[in-house]
């Protein structure tokens, strides 16, 4: 538990501090003496505060090269991201942007407002195969950002005009205000829901996920979608061994009784900056358990914090790692048995572009 003498402990935040960019190093000089100089003038930066940040890409749609993450094509309307998720993989991504992956990731989020116009084009090009393409590969698209900005409900939009599927990723519950339009992409069979639920416990959820749904909105949202025949896939991700691997029947059990299809899982792997982000806040947010949490994660990675090898990354080795693997095999056995997760329709697009050329 957090320490009650712990003062420089950040709430409401993830990270507990920021790390150096490996890129652009020179960018917090910058923002510190900016800072102390507000302190000097008697000012208040209110650097807590999460600022929002209009960029402009010139393309929206991503081919995913990895091979092991199970998406061909994904598209991210925003880059950061407000949820806090102290073990998130994407905080490594905004050090391209000139930011830290501590932070900086959770207080300065990059909004594309014109994602919508990007995908449109992207569906509209002739040399386009219909794939899937999912939402988001990298940060939440439902993320707090979304309630204000509404790109990823626009989004929607278009992929509904273009008969296009689309599956979405997400921890929060903001999904609920786009049933319309969730709706009629599922009557045709052009949607699926992938939502993370990675403990069943509150206090947990507030210390590893700060500004996400809670856990009982997150189940609500999966037996909503669920109940509207939407297929629901339940993300057990990532699993964090000393922190949530004693929950994954329960998980598992709460996520079918909710009504989703299937459940996936990964074993946390803290790459990049991650691992020093992640070794700082379990310092001060669970110092009487820190050490053998990092030891945990060392066991399933061959000793170290993080893993980068194709196919071994997400899955750990070692005993602690096949235990898990165990538990959620034996999950699947008892609560999904005759459960599948549906292959969406991509015959509908291909029409309604036959349909577009035809009329020239």
């Amino acid at each position: 538990m957090i320490q009650d003498d712990a003062n420089d402990y950040i709430k409401g935040r993830g990270a507990q501090k920021n790390v150096k960019n490996r890129f652009f190093a020179e960018s917090y000089e910058i923002a510190d003496d900016f800072l102390n100089y507000c302190a000097a003038e008697g000012e208040d930066a209110d650097p807590n505060r999460t600022q929002y940040l209009e960029v402009f890409p010139k393309t929206i749609v991503n081919k995913v090269e990895s091979p092991d993450v199970g998406m061909a094509w994904s598209m991210n309307p925003y880059q950061g991201c407000e949820h806090g998720c102290i073990y998130c993989f994407a905080r490594n991504s905004h050090e391209y942007w000139g930011y830290s992956a501590g932070l900086d990731f959770e207080r300065k989020i990059l909004v594309k407002k014109n994602a919508p116009q990007l995908l449109q084009e992207k569906l509209s090009g002739r040399n386009w195969k219909c794939q899937t393409i999912v939402m988001s590969g990298n940060t939440d698209c439902y993320q707090p950002a979304e309630k204000k900005f509404q790109v990823t409900r626009q989004c929607l939009e278009v992929f509904h005009k273009f008969r296009h599927p689309v599956a979405i990723i997400t921890k929060n519950a903001l999904i609920s205000r786009d049933m319309d339009i969730v709706a009629r992409l599922a009557a045709d069979n052009l949607i699926g829901v992938n939502v993370s639920i990675t403990s069943l416990s509150e206090k947990t959820r507030m210390l590893v996920e700060p500004r996400t749904a809670t856990i009982k909105k997150r189940l609500d949202t999966v037996r909503m979608l669920s109940e509207a025949g939407i297929p629901v896939n339940v993300m057990i991700a990532p699993i964090i061994p000393g922190i949530n691997s004693h929950e994954v029947l329960p998980l598992a059990k709460a996520a079918a009784d909710a009504g989703a299809v299937s459940i996936c899982h990964t074993i946390v792997r803290l790459n990049g900056q991650i691992a020093e982000i992640f070794t700082d806040w379990i310092h001060k947010a669970m110092p009487d358990r820190a050490e053998k949490v990092l030891n945990h994660i060392k066991s399933v990675h061959g000793g170290t914090l993080n893993d980068s090898r194709w196919g071994q990354r997400m899955k750990g080795e070692g005993e602690f790692a096949d235990q898990i693997h165990a538990q959620m095999r034996l999950a699947r056995r008892k609560y999904f048995e005759g459960r599948h997760f549906p292959p969406l329709n991509h015959n509908l697009y291909e029409q309604y572009r036959g349909g577009q050329y035809s009329l020239f």
